[in-house]
């Protein structure tokens, strides 16, 4: 079966704007979690995000693209020429229907639609943008991606919230099996504005502590919820065939395994299928638990959350058993970019040898038997695992591995 192999990323997230900075910050445990900055937060009672900083899209983008855009779509599109770039990738010389986009979203453009609902009902429907029509969609960012370097090929969006991130990677996968030499994949996610907020706040899990280095605490016996954040990572998935024929074979890695499982409702007393997604990744991967080197945590920073996460992690790798981390209290939760940004980061610390620390945390609570890493880890790495769970339900378990890890366990398999 084709692999598929990761030939380019292009990061954006609060602690870090391209791959370079992020993957230093990350290994230092420099976060990018404050207080919010984009709106006046005083009167909600949650304050912290993980906000993206210092980015200013006309420096990057046509004059033409920023009315019909929103900061989502704006840093999707400059992630996506910069993972394009880190590939050696030029869309123009390739076929256009050799090249397909699928992003995941959550909100969509939220903080362009509040901005034009606040027109409509502050002054009236003929000031509200005609970009409207299509700058709110959770489809935008595939769409303006596409336009924007003529891709033709197979194409979608996945809205499974922070599970969507690797279901997008996944679908792009399942491109490139299909023959799709190219595809555009990941997500860069958050609404970090007044209506996107509210929203986000009805969950009943955003984090109410103003002090950023106890806002977010997944596995701590102190846990008190998660902070939201915005960002992701786009990365460029090819066969091996088309990547090894540019001179690029191995690439960052390849995505060797995944699987998706929902839960069952509340109250059905049937017991969570995250789990069965991490077995059936495995299985996928063709590997057994021992396997797995690492893995990046979902980290919902809720305390029956992180329960169920940590009882999965534990049937399959025993207590203790494989060291846990959890990047993503760097950055907050960025919604569908979250999961995005696990696999790229999963991919460095592969080619780093460097395991990234869980910041904040004092101590995983005892109960959980995880081997969590608080600090930054070297060690020999060779498979990751990342989890991530979407609120109402989604559950997703991606495997990632070093290129030549790949191709040494294809050989054996022949």
């Amino acid at each position: 079966m084709t692999a598929a192999v990761v030939t380019g990323l292009g990061v954006m997230a609060p602690n870090g704007l391209d791959v370079a900075s992020f993957w230093a910050n990350t290994r230092a445990g420099r976060s990018g979690l404050a207080r919010i900055t984009r709106f006046d937060p005083e009167s909600y009672p949650s304050r912290i995000a993980g906000e993206i900083r210092d980015f200013h899209a006309a420096d990057h983008l046509p004059s033409r693209l920023l009315p019909q855009t929103d900061h989502m779509t704006r840093l999707s599109l400059v992630a996506a020429d910069r993972a394009l770039a880190d590939a050696a990738v030029d869309p123009a010389l390739m076929p256009e229907y050799d090249m397909g986009v699928v992003t995941a979203s959550s909100a969509g453009g939220f903080e362009f639609g509040h901005r034009e609902l606040h027109k409509l009902w502050g002054q009236g429907p003929e000031y509200v943008s005609a970009y409207q029509s299509f700058a709110w969609f959770y489809a935008v960012n595939t769409g303006q991606i596409s336009i924007r370097h003529g891709m033709r090929g197979p194409s979608g969006v996945l809205v499974s919230e922070q599970a969507g991130g690797l279901d997008a990677i996944a679908s792009a996968r399942r491109h490139v099996r299909d023959g799709t030499p190219l595809v555009v994949t990941g997500a860069v996610d958050g609404s970090s504005c007044p209506w996107g907020w509210v929203a986000q706040m009805s969950n009943g899990r955003i984090s109410r502590a103003d002090d950023p280095r106890r806002a977010y605490l997944p596995f701590d016996a102190a846990a008190c919820g998660y902070v939201p954040g915005e960002g992701g990572a786009i990365l460029i998935l090819e066969s091996a065939e088309a990547a090894a024929a540019r001179g690029r074979a191995g690439g960052y890695g390849t995505i060797a395994g995944y699987a998706a499982t929902f839960d069952p409702a509340p109250g059905s007393q049937r017991p969570p299928t995250l789990r069965r997604a991490i077995e059936l990744a495995l299985d996928d991967a063709g590997l057994p638990a021992s396997a797995i080197d690492v893995v990046f945590a979902d980290a919902a920073g809720v305390a029956e959350l992180d329960a169920v996460e940590a009882e999965a992690v534990r049937a399959v790798f025993g207590p203790c058993g494989v060291p846990v981390t959890a990047p993503k209290t760097m950055t907050g939760r960025l919604a569908a970019g979250g999961a995005a940004l696990d696999v790229a980061t999963a991919l460095l610390a592969l080619a780093d040898g460097l395991i990234p620390p869980t910041v904040n945390v004092a101590a995983a609570a005892a109960e959980y038997e995880l081997d969590l890493v608080l600090d930054a880890r070297p060690a020999p790495l060779t498979h990751a695992l990342v989890l991530a769970r979407g609120h109402g339900g989604f559950n997703a378990a991606m495997v990632a591995s070093r290129p030549a890890a790949n191709a040494e366990e294809q050989e054996n398999r022949s």
